[in-house]
């Protein structure tokens, strides 16, 4: 067996790694439990699975050799779900040092991340439509409906900012691991505090 041959199966997800030994059917079936449920959701299906792959991974971490061996794809099927997953800010890609591979990691806090990312989109999705209820003019149904929407995605960003600041002070109560580290950015740079302005 090649050295890369073991070190995807050294590296499938929810491998136990210095914490006891895990069932893997059981750590399967979670993964596609969990794939499923955000497939229904919306997500697209070989990314959602790859998504909770490394979710149940204790380093959050696996290359594409290691995805696709532990969810038995192609690794065509493990670069497309990889594709999607970077635009939308979920999952980074890093280098080995000293080697050729990637490795695909969840970002530090990454429904934080995610969610922070969506303000973002929030705040270009609210600029475009009132734009287009002043093309339209307010005074129109279409434009009225627009501006409606403008505002409804206004409040809903004002309210993540303040959800997001409560997040963080609750998180500091629970003694989780990763405490006092800086946050990441939707880009996985790190970053101290929080993005919004309750």
């Amino acid at each position: 067996m090649s050295s890369e041959s073991a070190e995807v199966v050294r590296e499938a997800p929810g491998a136990a790694r210095g914490s006891g030994e895990r069932d893997a059917e059981a750590v399967s079936r979670f993964v596609e439990r969990f794939a499923s449920e955000m497939t229904e959701a919306g997500m697209q299906r070989m990314a959602s699975r790859v998504f909770a792959a490394l979710l149940a991974d204790d380093d959050a971490s696996m290359t594409s050799a290691e995805l696709a061996l532990a969810l038995q794809i192609s690794p065509a099927a493990v670069s497309g779900a990889i594709n999607y997953l970077t635009q939308v800010s979920m999952v980074g890609r890093e280098r080995e040092p000293g080697s050729r591979r990637d490795r695909y990691r969840l970002h530090n806090e990454i429904w934080y991340t995610t969610f922070a990312s969506r303000d973002r989109v929030l705040t270009r999705w609210e600029q475009t439509l009132r734009e287009g209820a002043r093309t339209l003019g307010e005074d129109t149904p279409a434009g009225a409906r627009i501006a409606e929407t403008a505002a409804f995605f206004e409040f809903l960003q004002n309210e993540l900012g303040a959800l997001m600041g409560r997040w963080e002070e609750h998180r500091r109560t629970l003694g989780l691991p990763g405490d006092g580290k800086p946050r990441e950015d939707a880009s996985g740079s790190a970053r101290q505090g929080s993005r919004h302005t309750p």
